[in-house]
């Protein structure tokens, strides 16, 4: 069975959608471990109100971004995680890290990839920026983790009508319910090994869904 570790900075309604669909048998994995940089997220107490190890770093304890995640690697690392799965983890994550888990990184992100995404862009952000584009559409994707922020190869995306009454709060409601039904897919895919790359003649990488 898979070990996941799954990294957090707020809330956690992305890990518990995991946690749910684990307990229900969708996603044959197990949560190892839930780490969080910020001391008082709520994620922590979801992942402690389903006997899953909860784990907090301070970046403020270490020199550099590198230390920092050099620390929770070896976390990761000792407890023999094959996937690590970012759930609204505010924190770009240093080449060190991707380098450790290359390929088995996977991260939700409150778009449609490649707009309102890369540096700056999380959280209400996202949608706030959306709303004064003024887009039509938006949604939320489910992509690789690579060296650069929101660079990855795409698993999944669906989208989200934006509506003439929307605030960033409504839109952000209604895009979360969109994340909370992706994620436990393109992690259910991850784990039963059906995601395949597949590397284009321009060098790009695109990532295949493999059928039944």
């Amino acid at each position: 069975m898979i070990n996941i570790g799954v990294l957090i900075s707020g809330s956690g309604t992305n890990l518990q959608a995991i946690i749910d669909n684990i307990e229900n048998n969708y996603i044959p994995a197990n949560i190892s471990v839930v780490i969080s940089n910020r001391k008082n997220a709520f994620g922590l107490e979801r992942a402690k109100n389903h006997n899953i190890d909860a784990v907090y770093f301070n970046r403020k304890n270490f020199e550099t971004d590198i230390d920092f995640d050099v620390a929770i690697v070896s976390e990761l690392q000792k407890r023999n995680i094959q996937l690590v799965v970012l759930a609204g983890y505010l924190n770009i994550l240093t080449p060190l890290f991707v380098s450790n888990f290359r390929n088995r990184i996977l991260n939700i992100h409150p778009a449609l990839i490649p707009s309102f995404c890369g540096k700056g862009y999380y959280g209400l952000k996202v949608h706030e920026a959306v709303l004064e584009y003024g887009a039509k559409i938006t949604g939320a994707t489910v992509h690789f983790v690579d060296e650069g922020a929101d660079t990855g190869a795409i698993i999944l995306q669906e989208s989200v009508n934006v509506l003439n009454n929307d605030t960033a709060e409504i839109l952000q409601k209604r895009v979360l319910t969109i994340e909370h039904k992706l994620l436990p897919v393109a992690v259910k895919l991850f784990c039963e090994n059906k995601l395949e790359f597949i590397e284009c003649p321009d060098k790009r990488t695109i990532v295949k869904v493999l059928a039944d």
